[in-house]
Formats: C-alpha cells, sequence, structure tokens
C-alpha cells in the first residue's frame, strides 16, 4: 500500500509521471470517466477547506467513483472525543482511499499507521501540503515549462505556509533553482526548512517585494494565514505586509507566472487578475486533474511497502512545537530522530 504524506514520497520521475498523466486526462477526459467506478474516497477535513476538498471530490468523481466524509470536525465523532487513529481506521473499512486534512501537524503520519487504504496527505497544520505542491508544479511544467534553472519568489506567510514549505522541498531537487523568500522578519522560513531542503547561496531572505521582482521567473504570493496564529494582534499587525498590484508589475519579465494557492484575501489586487502572466485560476483548475492522475496511480498501486524511516523513544525528550498531533492525539508513542519530533519535523527538548 502506498500513501502520499510528504511531496518527498513521490520521486522526480514519479512526480513526472503524475503530470503526464494529469495532461492526458485534461486532452481525453472520457477515456478516464469509468476507472474508478465502484470505488469510494473517504474524504475528512477535519478544517475548512473550498478548493481542495471540492477538487479532490471532482477529481474521485470524475474517475465514476464516489465520496462520503465530512467537511468540519464539529459533524463527526471528533466532537465526542474520538481520536484520529480512530477516526481513521473506521473509515478506512468504509473506503478504498482517504484524503484528510487536519490542524495538527503530523496527523496523517497517525493516519498511515492505521488505515488499511492509502492515505492523501491534503494539509497537516503549518506542515506540509504535497497534493498542493503537485498542483503548483503541473501549472509550472504548463505555464514555465520547465523546472530546472529558474529564479522563484515566494511572498507572505512563510513561517505557517505549508504550501510553501512543501514547494520548496519539491523543487529544491532540480538543478539552477533559486529561491528568493520574501516575508517579514516575523513570518520568516522555519529553520527546519532552510536546514534540510535550501542549499547554500540558492536562495536570499528579503522584506522588499517591488525591489525582488524584476529577477523572478515566478511569483509564488500566499495570504497571511491568521488561523495559525497564537496572537492575534500580532496577525491584525502583519496581515497586509505584501499587496500585490498592477503598478508594481511594471518592473517584472513579460514572462514572468504568477501563482497562489488560494484563497487570497488581499494580498493580489484583482486589477491583476487580467494580467496574461496571472495564472493561479488555472492553476486551481489544474488541481482536479493531478488529482485524478495521483488517485489512479495509489489505487493502482499493489504490494509496496510504504513504511518511511522511524523514530525512536528518548526518555524525557519532548516535542517543542504546540500544534503538534503528538500533543493531542491518545495512545501514540513519541519519536524522535536526530533531535526532531517525526511527526512534525520540528525540534524537541530533553527535559532535565
Amino acid at each position: 500500500m502506498r500513501n502520499l504524506i510528504n511531496i518527498l514520497d513521490l520521486s522526480i520521475g514519479e512526480i513526472d509521471s503524475l503530470i503526464e498523466c494529469a495532461s492526458d486526462i485534461m486532452e481525453n477526459p472520457e477515456r478516464y470517466s469509468s476507472e474508478c467506478r465502484g470505488r469510494i474516497m473517504g474524504a475528512l477535513f477535519f478544517e475548512p477547506s473550498t478548493r481542495t476538498r471540492l477538487s479532490f471530490t471532482s477529481a474521485m468523481m470524475s474517475l465514476g467513483g464516489s465520496v462520503l466524509g465530512f467537511d468540519q470536525a464539529g459533524s463527526s465523532s471528533v466532537a465526542k472525543g474520538e481520536t484520529v487513529a480512530d477516526t481513521v481506521r473506521m473509515v478506512s473499512a468504509y473506503t478504498d482511499i482517504i484524503a484528510m486534512r487536519h490542524p495538527k501537524e503530523g496527523a496523517p503520519i497517525v493516519a498511515s499507521e492505521v488505515s488499511e487504504v492509502p492515505i492523501i496527505n491534503a494539509g497537516d497544520g503549518g506542515h506540509f501540503h504535497p497534493t498542493q505542491t503537485l498542483t503548483d508544479l503541473f501549472t509550472i511544467k504548463k505555464k514555465v515549462g520547465r523546472f530546472d534553472n529558474i529564479t522563484v519568489g515566494i511572498c507572505g506567510d512563510l513561517k505557517y505556509g505549508r504550501t510553501v514549505h512543501s514547494l520548496i522541498s519539491a523543487l529544491a531537487r532540480y538543478e539552477g533553482v533559486r529561491f528568493v523568500l520574501i516575508s517579514p522578519r516575523e513570518l520568516a522560513i522555519p529553520d527546519y526548512v532552510k536546514s534540510e531542503f535550501l542549499r547554500e547561496g540558492a536562495y536570499s531572505e528579503v522584506c522588499d517585494l517591488e525591489e525582488a521582482i524584476p529577477s523572478l521567473d515566478i511569483l509564488y504570493m500566499t495570504r497571511i494565514q491568521g488561523e495559525r496564529f497564537e496572537d492575534k494582534a500580532e496577525y491584525e499587525r502583519l496581515k497586509d505586509s505584501y499587496i500585490l498590484s498592477h503598478s508594481k508589475l511594471a518592473g517584472a519579465k513579460p514572462t514572468l507566472s504568477i501563482l497562489h494557492p488560494l484563497p487570497r484575501v488581499n494580498e493580489i489586487d484583482v486589477d491583476v487578475d487580467s494580467d496574461p502572466r496571472a495564472h493561479y485560476f488555472d492553476q486551481a483548475r489544474y488541481g482536479r486533474y493531478i488529482r485524478m492522475a495521483l488517485i489512479l496511480k495509489l489505487l493502482a498501486t499493489k504490494g509496496v511497502d510504504d513504511n518511511r524511516a522511524r523514530g525512536e523513544t528518548v526518555p524525557n525528550m519532548r516535542c517543542t512545537n504546540p500544534h503538534c498531533i503528538s500533543k493531542t492525539e491518545r495512545g501514540i508513542k513519541k519519536l524522535f530522530s536526530d533531535g526532531k519530533c517525526i511527526y512534525c519535523d520540528q525540534s524537541a527538548k530533553k527535559d532535565s
């Protein structure tokens, strides 16, 4: 059985194959319209979602399958105190594949340990969002034509932005990719992302969006994510840090591609929507096709041992991330590897 928890679970060759399949689906939808007839997808969305949830539903239905699930934790037995593991155990008995979003980082790992069917991480807190990254890569392939030798500007919430973390980890595997990381200091990229995925000299960190734009091949805008902030006053102070307008694009390359995982709040003015370089609504549309390709791949994979490297229990060690699933999920082992929690990849601390 094969799961998708982290974009790095897929090799470059597998990503290329998924993009090729998604392109064929776009051109020949009728060829795939009954591929999942009789199959059921569980859509477990423990926090709000529009594009991801609906694109997964549309993807499965377009393949001839059906969907069951919930779109908020309050409408499930989680409201009664049921654990993630128990919810997934039950749903995996009724379905053939599960797409899952959860506000706690590492929840899909817990799910993958107990599920009888493939688990797709549809976003876990501020951690990873691999299917959004597949959507981003598909869009880049369509609009730019390559993944190597490009300069990618990523602007906004780089601290909590799970789409950002997944995209960096994916693109960092290609030759000649340079990142320009644009954020307020308070929302800078986490150290674990830097240390694991960013090569020295292959990135710069800046605060000024307009200064960065002329050098970019891709500008990936993100919203400031109010739901991730502990301090709402800090969110109010930072929420309008970057607003992309048509006038700010005056010095940009004519071949620039402007992407955004959506939803946007006010970080891209509507006057940018008509710019031929704005591709974020195409990007959302492409998500349906790449998720169709992914569902087909995971359902067709048989007999694959998908156990990733696991950590070990360490006496008196605890995860320092308040948003980690290990803080709330009952009955799971607290596991660590190289001083980091295996659920959320953030640093752990040993109590004296």
